[in-house]
């Protein structure tokens, strides 16, 4: 199965600590992007069939109906759609019931939103226009509208975030209609505001604490029914995404747009982040990363940050020598299957262990 992502790189306006490429929206060029994306799914062709389509951004819920409704047309006719998980973005440009449920008529069948905090001075930290109550109005109203796939992201360890006010949030998160979150910790990314922000950067909080907000919400997630299946995300029974998994498991994916990523053929390919150029271009310029990715190397990589795990006999003879100081310090475990995971413990410092185990 193939997945399809889409990249929509409109924002009302960019928030201090996002890095991901986008762009001012502006209804001229939002046509002709859309106009793009269509003409590039004209021009790929995919034998296997497609069981996710995924609408990121940026903003993509600052496209009409229409547009997205035309968007997933095309998918229909060029593609063969195996039941897809359809996924928008949606962040709170507008709460309104009857949008959500227009979106919901046209094929989209989960939202991710992204409420972020329910605290209203963190969201305000965050430089999102949006408050804790339009939070709570959104997923009410997607839920009346139809929707019974909601995920809310989280953000962790961010400034002033302290053990209660991140308690308050994750109560009021676990008692709304949702079925998934996405938990991140907050990166400070080179070229944006929050870089050199002299409060931000006085007030971050320091590895320890930033372990502990991310145990607090992988322990209440939990203990509430949400199963943590890879290091930010979490589901109940039968809800993880289809297709974030597709990344983590080095399944094919096919990415349209500007800033899109692909992994195709074991070719990992990206598209500029330049929305004009792809605009103008009949087909969007690939620029390839890697001609030989997905490599076994890789894939143990990528299938260690999930809870599923690896086989022990895919580790060299040097990592599984590491595995007795590893379990004793709760870092990693063996699962029911006999597979090598890391535990709760072991996700907070990923990156150290793997790379550990790679070495």
């Amino acid at each position: 199965m193939t997945g399809i992502y889409i990249h929509i790189p409109f924002c009302a306006r960019k928030c201090p600590y996002c890095d991901f490429y986008s762009v001012s929206y502006r209804k001229s060029l939002a046509e002709d992007y859309v106009q793009a994306v269509i003409r590039n799914l004209h021009h790929y062709q995919i034998s296997d069939s497609v069981d996710s389509i995924y609408f990121g951004g940026g903003t993509p819920s600052l496209l009409s109906v229409k547009q997205i409704s035309e968007i997933l047309e095309t998918c229909s006719k060029n593609f063969k759609l195996a039941s897809p998980e359809i996924t928008l973005e949606y962040n709170l440009t507008r709460t309104d019931g009857n949008h959500l449920h227009e979106l919901y008529q046209a094929g989209i069948n989960r939202l991710s939103v992204g409420t972020q905090s329910f605290s209203d001075s963190q969201l305000n930290l965050l430089g999102r226009t949006h408050t804790a109550g339009q939070n709570l109005e959104t997923i009410r109203n997607a839920e009346k509208a139809g929707f019974r796939n909601i995920s809310c992201d989280l953000m962790l360890a961010l400034p002033y975030q302290t053990e209660e006010i991140l308690s308050e949030t994750l109560d009021i998160l676990i008692s709304l209609p949702i079925q998934h979150v996405s938990a991140y910790l907050l990166q400070m990314e080179e070229h944006t505001p929050f870089y050199t922000n002299r409060e931000i950067l006085d007030n971050l909080p320091d590895d320890d604490v930033s372990a502990d907000r991310y145990l607090q919400t992988v322990h209440t997630l939990e203990d509430a029914g949400f199963q943590q299946y890879e290091v930010s995300s979490f589901a109940k029974t039968g809800f993880e995404s289809r297709h974030n998994l597709k990344y983590w498991f080095c399944e094919e994916y096919l990415g349209i747009g500007a800033g899109a990523h692909s992994c195709m053929k074991n070719r990992r390919f990206c598209i500029p982040r330049d929305a004009d150029l792809f605009c103008k271009s009949p087909v969007q310029k690939e620029i390839t990363i890697a001609e030989n990715a997905c490599d076994d190397e890789e894939r143990l990589m990528l299938a260690l940050r999930t809870a599923r795990g690896v086989p022990e006999s895919a580790f060299s003879t040097n990592a599984r020598r590491k595995f007795p100081i590893l379990i004793k310090n709760n870092y990693i475990r063996k699962n029911s299957e006999n597979q090598i995971c890391l535990t709760p413990e072991g996700f907070a410092v990923s990156n150290a262990v793997i790379s550990m185990l790679l070495e």
